[in-house]
């Protein structure tokens, strides 16, 4: 563990199930996450639309209504919108991730995302992969939009995901920010450094000052990169992210990418581990 971080927080009774606040934003969702975004969607795609349907279905069943895509993840809006098909729309939350670009209109955009997902709205849309130090004035168009969607009811809450400790410097302070997508675990795999793209590891105690700080600025904050995109072989290793990211770190929520119900029960359990 890194130096300085081994007296953990208080951590939330509660199971991986739980519905918690994602901080000012006001949206409610499940501790776990069932994410899309394996290696891009790739391990979630190779599934093929009926098995990885039966996976959704069966981490519903199990208790998670977090679900989170983006649009970079291939054909995951639609993979998801068909598995979710028929489910009580009321009964779980909807995740997406806009890619910024130039050129690009983003009702438009969050329109297409939305119509391929099969739902009305989306409970967060997030900007994403901001990963320099100017994204906050180089988005203020896609700002703008995501805010207009929100006054449209397309959108209940918004924020940003990050790459890169230039990004995440930014997210302290920000005022257009309510919710925080940082990557999380205890060991720096796949975390934020200097560079945004780095094979190194990142600087967790760094991290984890900022997703404290924006914790007390009131904003919600997800971890994600949990297990080290798979890099985590051992349940050892990944009983000790889930546990760092909710005790040392304090997040809200964590989203987990999983290729098998045998994964989704063992996050299900570790995270319940580590919040007694």
């Amino acid at each position: 563990m890194a130096a300085g971080l081994t007296s953990p927080l208080s951590a939330a009774k509660g199971s991986a199930t739980d519905w918690v606040t994602l901080g000012k934003s006001g949206v409610k969702v499940t501790r776990l996450a069932f994410g899309t975004g394996t290696f891009s969607g790739r391990t979630q795609r190779e599934l093929g639309q009926d098995q990885f349907t039966r996976l959704v279905r069966h981490a519903y069943d199990r208790g998670i209504r977090f679900f989170e895509t983006a649009e970079s993840y291939g054909e995951m809006h639609k993979m998801l919108g068909v598995a979710l098909k028929g489910l009580p729309r009321d009964s779980y939350r909807l995740m997406s991730k806009v890619t910024t670009r130039e050129g690009v209109n983003p009702q438009e955009k969050i329109d297409e995302l939305r119509k391929l997902a099969n739902t009305d709205y989306f409970d967060v849309l997030l900007m994403h992969y901001q990963h320099t130090a100017t994204w906050p004035t180089d988005t203020v168009r896609w700002q703008d939009g995501i805010l207009e969607a929100k006054h449209k009811q397309a959108i209940v809450g918004h924020g940003a995901s990050v790459h890169g400790l230039p990004a995440l410097r930014q997210f302290p302070g920000n005022k257009w920010l309510d919710i925080a997508m940082i990557r999380v675990n205890h060991n720096g795999t796949k975390m934020d450094a200097e560079e945004y793209n780095t094979r190194g590891l990142g600087n967790v105690p760094e991290v984890v000052t900022h997703v404290k700080k924006v914790r007390t600025e009131g904003m919600g904050v997800i971890s994600m990169k949990l297990v080290g995109e798979g890099a985590f072989t051992t349940r050892e290793d990944r009983q000790a992210a889930m546990r760092f990211a909710f005790q040392n770190a304090g997040v809200d929520s964590v989203t987990v990418g999983y290729k098998n119900t045998a994964e989704v029960d063992e996050a299900i359990e570790n995270l319940n581990l580590a919040l007694k």
